[in-house]
Formats: structure tokens, sequence, C-alpha cells
């Protein structure tokens, strides 16, 4: 099995939360307990879910990267509250939305991957389809 490391999803959700956290800093404070703090901890409970994931093979595997999807999800709904409120700018919003359907895309095919029992994380690598942003 590869290195996490080596893995192209683990790379791409750690540039996403290097450049996330720091933005949410920049929310307003009245809602840094309630959006900002789901919306962060949506982000690094995806992290932490691949991780398990990646240390599990079948059936356990499978269970990790379905909760990463359902915590995606949430990142989604997170990020575009956060645009339709002006937290986040245009730009800042085209960035997140690049970057969040890739790692859409490469958790379902290591999906797709794991429930066909082919192993598990060179889906992780590249390709796959996944939502949309």
């Amino acid at each position: 099995m590869p290195n996490s490391k080596e893995l192209v999803i683990f790379t791409q959700t750690y540039d996403l939360l290097t450049w996330l956290l720091p933005h949410c800093e920049r929310f307003p404070k009245n809602q840094r307990f309630v959006v900002t703090q789901r919306l962060q901890g949506a982000a690094l409970d995806f992290q932490e879910a691949i991780f398990e994931a990646n240390a599990r093979s079948g059936g356990q595997r499978l269970q990790h990267l379905q909760a990463a999807d359902a915590e995606l999800n949430k990142l989604r709904l997170y990020l575009r509250l956060a645009r339709q409120w002006d937290w986040l700018g245009s730009g800042q919003y085209e960035h997140a939305s690049r970057i969040v359907p890739e790692i859409g895309r490469l958790l379902g095919g290591w999906i797709r991957q794991t429930a066909s029992g082919r192993g598990g994380s060179g889906a992780a690598r590249g390709g796959g389809a996944g939502d949309d942003f």
C-alpha cells in the first residue's frame, strides 16, 4: 500500500485545510462558534476520516470513506453559505470550488474501488468521477 503522503487526495485535502482555516479567522466573530466551527470541523473531520480509511481495509475502509463523503457534503454546504453571506469573496469561493470537486472525484473513485473489492488507495491517486461543488 502506498504511503499516505503519495496519495493526491491527502495532498489536496491538506492544501485545502491550509488555505481554508486562516480564512475562517476572518469570518464574523459572532459566527465563530456556530457556522465557522462547523465548517472547520467538517474539513478536519474529512481529513481524519480519509486517514482512518487509509489505515483500514474492506468494509471498515468503506465505512470510513462513506463518513468522509458525508463530511465533504457538509463542507460544501458551509462553503456555499459562507459565499452567500459574503464571508468568502467570489475569487476565494472559485478557488474552493476548484479544489473541493477534485477531492470529491478522488474520494468517489476510492469508494468505488473499495466497494468493488479491488483494494483501495489507488483511486485516491487520480481519476474517478464525483459530485460537482
